[in-house]
């Protein structure tokens, strides 16, 4: 169904000689292909396989590619720069597809499209841990750890605790492994990601549930390309329609919950 697509080596901006290409509307940074910015790794979302990166984001973003008539490239950055518009502004890229939420903040810096998933965040901490809220974690004095410039780091913050921050959500889950945090705050579809692993579920589990409100929306520059916005749109509501979304979403993620918003 999906076009190929390949991880591109990091770039800081287009000045590479290749020209950028209009096509439906779209304005494209490299002509012959749509260049994804993402930040990895961030299973099921985004992360590398065998030499490719695959996830429900990038599955997501090849039916826009699909629509245009090119590849998907990826480009991994740093989710900082993702979500502050840096690398759309610096033409490093045509969309952002890192799993990120939407919110007042960031739109001030990204148009987004309409809302694609549904997310809530999780505590995972090691077995005998209890601690279901932030409070509890901020009561009993235990080391808290988050990802970097995530919601979910601004969620603790919110509520009382001061976390230990790490780069990338492996760094993060690391940091619970070797016993530098006692708990950590992710978002519950990379948690249940990490726990399909038999060695992390022997060690940790889901201590707390946060519903928070989210929804993960796809980004392109700031008024700088209204055409793909609506291309982006017009795919996410088309997989809703036709079924490719549940399809997607049960590959990479699972079942869908009761209620979810596949339509």
């Amino acid at each position: 169904m999906s076009l190929p697509f390949v991880l591109a080596a990091p770039l800081t901006g287009c000045g590479s000689g290749d020209e950028g290409a209009t096509v439906k509307g779209a304005e494209l940074v490299k002509a012959g292909q749509l260049t994804t910015c993402t930040h990895l790794p961030y299973a099921p979302f985004q992360s590398e396989k065998d030499g490719k990166v695959v996830g429900f984001d990038v599955s997501m973003i090849d039916l826009v590619a699909e629509d245009l008539g090119v590849k998907q490239v990826v480009v991994d950055k740093s989710f900082e720069t993702i979500k502050t518009g840096a690398d759309l502004n610096a033409g490093v890229c045509d969309v952002a597809a890192a799993g990120m939420t939407i919110t007042d903040e960031r739109k001030k810096n990204l148009d987004f499209s309409v809302p694609y998933f549904d997310a809530t965040q999780a505590l995972l901490a090691r077995k005998g841990v209890k601690a279901a809220t932030v409070e509890d974690i901020v009561a009993q004095k235990l080391k808290l750890g988050s990802q970097s410039s995530t919601t979910g780091e601004d969620f603790a913050r919110e509520h009382g605790a001061d976390p230990q921050s790490f780069e990338s959500s492996d760094a993060e889950l690391n940091g619970l492994r070797t016993g530098q945090v006692d708990v950590i705050v992710q978002d519950y579809p990379v948690v249940q990601n990490w726990l399909k692993d038999p060695a992390t579920a022997a060690k940790f589990e889901i201590v707390g549930n946060l519903d928070t409100g989210e929804q993960y929306g796809f980004a392109v520059k700031k008024g700088g390309n209204p055409e793909l916005l609506k291309l982006i749109d017009k795919a996410i509501t088309d997989a809703k329609a036709d079924g490719t979304y549940k399809k997607l979403y049960e590959q990479w993620i699972g079942p869908m919950p009761n209620g979810a918003d596949a339509s």
